[in-house]
């Protein structure tokens, strides 16, 4: 195992760390409709218009294609793309937020036509990159790669890409001030349940890695926007198999 591979492994192990043990809790109540405080309330609007965001840039009939939601937490987009007909895998490294999801979508399921759609979801605690997932029409990975430094979130999406056939749509912390100043989201959470802290990453340095790496397979960038919204920052960007 290189350095790169260990620095991972480590990364990894730090946001299964924060996400399973650290602040389930948290982020369970976040995901949720309980009311928050307003520096809390501020990153819920901010996660819920990227979250239609991204799902503005992916088909609204999905019957029969195959969508990874990469870093699931509590299910939300996975839902929304089942209601669209999406055969979803939706993973996530903490097994303590996939159980949420699992709930939450028993519950909906009961009380609404989700059952009865022709979408299907699937819940599981794991890697996003593991190549055992199998291959996909879509990936979306929104503010599940923000943790990782630039080398990990470019490598992520050239792991990606090569099990993708359509687009990839995904979220980074981008470079401004709040988070010049913050360094991280989680640092706004009380000390105990803050999460890992977050490099803010350069666009432009992103968009010339992947133009030596994706680029020269077929993938070219397509539409990108920030979300920001009191202590939520974050970039999307979708890339897309030509």
């Amino acid at each position: 195992m290189n350095n790169a591979e260990q620095g991972y492994l480590e990364r990894r192990g730090q946001i299964e760390q924060y996400f399973d043990r650290t602040a389930a809790k948290t982020w369970e109540r976040l995901t949720s409709t309980d009311p928050v405080g307003r520096i809390r309330a501020s990153v819920r609007a901010g996660r819920d218009e990227m979250r239609a965001t991204l799902m503005s840039w992916l088909p609204q009939d999905m019957t029969g294609m195959r969508l990874l939601d990469a870093g699931c937490g509590t299910g939300a987009l996975s839902l929304c793309a089942v209601e669209r007909g999406a055969q979803v895998t939706a993973v996530d490294l903490s097994a303590n937020l996939i159980q949420v999801a699992k709930n939450r979508y028993v519950s909906l399921s009961q009380i609404s036509a989700i059952s009865s759609r022709k979408g299907w979801v699937e819940f599981s605690s794991g890697d996003m990159l593991d190549p055992a997932l199998g291959e996909f029409d879509y990936v979306v990975g929104m503010d599940s790669l923000i943790h990782y430094d630039a080398p990990d979130l470019i490598n992520g999406i050239n792991s990606l890409s090569e099990r993708t056939k359509k687009a990839i749509l995904f979220t980074f912390p981008p470079r401004n001030p709040l988070l010049a100043v913050a360094h991280a989201v989680g640092q706004f959470f009380p000390k105990t349940d803050r999460s890992p802290t977050l490099a803010p990453v350069s666009q432009d340095k992103l968009r010339s890695a992947l133009g030596k790496s994706i680029v020269t397979r077929g993938w070219s960038e397509g539409r990108t926007t920030r979300i920001s919204r009191g202590f939520y920052t974050s970039q999307a960007w979708e890339w897309v198999q030509q």
